[in-house]
């Protein structure tokens, strides 16, 4: 998959998952809002059948009232009388109780009104003919119980309240169908966002799947990458392989056979020198030294103008020579040792590491005083590998510290180490003259040499370094500046295995 394909399904589950969040919320916003309005409609609804069912209580205890006075009227008998006492007593409150529930409704409020004064004056009604009753006068109170027919006060009653229930029952429908629209509302909404909810989890999981066949499709491409890589690693390993043998036998080669023509050089030079002597002196026979006489050097041989001239030109010329020809022996000889090392197998050990660096730092005592450096070897771990490599590794790294650094300047070099993941990290630094940055490849490579050059040496230390630090499996930099000292970093296995490295010379 490539990078803009995966910003592509990147933005995509993002914008997938605020989508699914948007719709959650919205949901969840207009269904609390939905279902509040609900439930004040239902709670309006319930209202309305309180104030009907109360207008219904309050009628029935009037009529209970004015049937029990009639069965009083007519029998004398108490128990009629007490149930016209509990029907009037029960009256009033009915009537508190209905004019709280409709204190909500001005309608409502001039029924009542209306309703409170037919009632008051029913009751006051009912008091003298309960009077009359009692004082022994049924015939009056017979009359009196005519009279509130015919002044049609329970009429008025009945006509208020049928007029009262008719306005709730008005109530009762607009309401219900107000509750019915909110719950339809509430029941469309959670559904719609139930579908959402449903069609994006359904895009998530087609997304997953689209996910999870493209990751099988990826892995099942690496695994056939991974088996041709490693076929072809194993290839390429095998011709390197063999490539780096023969580079060793080339260089072997051609460094031995340089030697014979090196030898000869230097021989014929040699004979040079003793020719040029006896030339010269023949010259300075010419000029009054004896031409057989015993060998003296040429600058001991008296001379004068172009003769002296010729004398020092070849005198130099010859120096040259032989200087090239001793540099070239050097670099025959570095370059045998080597091809040497590199045909050599390691053979690994346990090695005291603090042991073994304090053996290399006695070696290299007389340098250090000779430069006024003192060498730290802090807490150093142990390792398996190959002693003699790490001999070459660490004296080549202690000596070019003390050999670079700056003069007049006491030196500190510091050897300290730690473990990293099965890796054993050596650090060796100095307070030197440093690496100017854009050398720190430059000094790993074979016969170059940075900064100035006042020391001796082929530039061949370093690069035989990086290449042992390869050989045995770790890897090496360099952290500097100039005039600022310079760190040198070894990462090697804590345990080397010697099979592998040994497999790739």
């Amino acid at each position: 998959m490539t990078a803009g394909e995966q910003r592509r399904r990147a933005f995509w589950q993002i914008l997938l998952f605020a989508a699914g969040l948007l719709v959650l919320t919205v949901i969840s916003a207009g269904s609390v809002y939905l279902v509040n309005e609900a439930r004040d409609d239902s709670k309006w609804v319930v209202h309305t059948i309180e104030v009907e069912n109360q207008i219904n209580a309050l009628l029935l205890e009037v009529r209970r009232a004015e049937s029990a006075l009639r069965g009083y009227l007519l029998t004398l008998g108490p128990e009629f009388q007490g149930d016209h006492e509990k029907a009037v007593a029960a009256i009033i409150p009915a009537v508190d109780r209905l004019t709280h529930l409709i204190g909500d409704n001005p309608a409502q409020r001039d029924g009542i009104e209306k309703l409170s004064a037919a009632i008051e004056t029913r009751l006051g009604q009912f008091a003298r003919e309960i009077d009359l009753i009692r004082q022994g006068q049924q015939a009056q109170a017979t009359a009196l119980a005519r009279e509130a027919a015919d002044g049609n006060t329970t009429a008025t009653i009945g006509d208020v309240a049928t007029a009262m229930i008719a306005e709730e029952e008005r109530l009762f429908r607009l309401r219900s169908a107000n509750a019915d629209r909110s719950q339809t509302l509430a029941a469309s909404m959670t559904g719609i966002g139930s579908g959402l909810v449903v069609l994006l989890a359904l895009i998530s999981v087609w997304l997953v799947r689209r996910s999870a066949r493209a990751r099988d499709d990826a892995e099942t491409r690496l695994r056939d990458s991974n088996l041709n890589l490693e076929a072809t690693v194993d290839d390429r390993t095998a011709d390197l392989r063999e490539a780096n043998d023969e580079i060793q036998r080339f260089a072997y080669i051609v460094s031995h056979d340089l030697r014979s023509p090196l030898v000869n050089i230097m021989g014929f030079t040699s004979e040079l020198e003793e020719l040029g002597k006896d030339i010269f002196r023949r010259i300075g026979g010419l000029t009054g030294v004896p031409a057989g006489g015993p060998p003296v050097d040429i600058a001991d041989i008296p001379l004068d103008g172009p003769d002296k001239q010729m004398s020092a030109d070849f005198s130099e010329a010859l120096g040259f020579i032989k200087s090239s020809i001793a540099r070239m022996d050097r670099l025959i000889s570095a370059i045998l040792n080597l091809t040497r090392e590199g045909r050599r197998e390691f053979q690994p050990e346990k090695i005291d590491t603090r042991d073994f660096i304090e053996g290399i730092v006695s070696s290299v005592a007389h340098q250090a005083a000779e430069a006024q450096a003192e060498i730290h070897i802090e807490p150093l771990p142990n390792i398996v590998s190959d002693r003699l490599a790490l001999e070459q590794i660490f004296s080549n790294l202690i000596d070019n510290a003390i050999k670079y650094l700056k003069n007049g300047v006491p030196g500190e070099i510091r050897i300290r180490g730690r473990t990293k993941l099965g890796y054993a990290i050596f650090e060796i630094s100095d307070n030197g003259r440093g690496i100017d940055p854009k050398d720190h490849q430059r000094i790993f490579d074979l016969f170059r040499r940075a900064g100035t050059q006042d020391k001796p040496g082929q530039g061949i230390g370093l690069a035989h370094v990086r290449a042992l630090v390869r050989r045995l499996g770790g890897t090496m930099s360099v952290s500097s500046e100039l005039n600022a000292g310079s760190t040198f970093t070894i990462t090697l296995p804590i345990s080397w295995n010697a099979s592998n490295r040994n497999a790739e010379k």
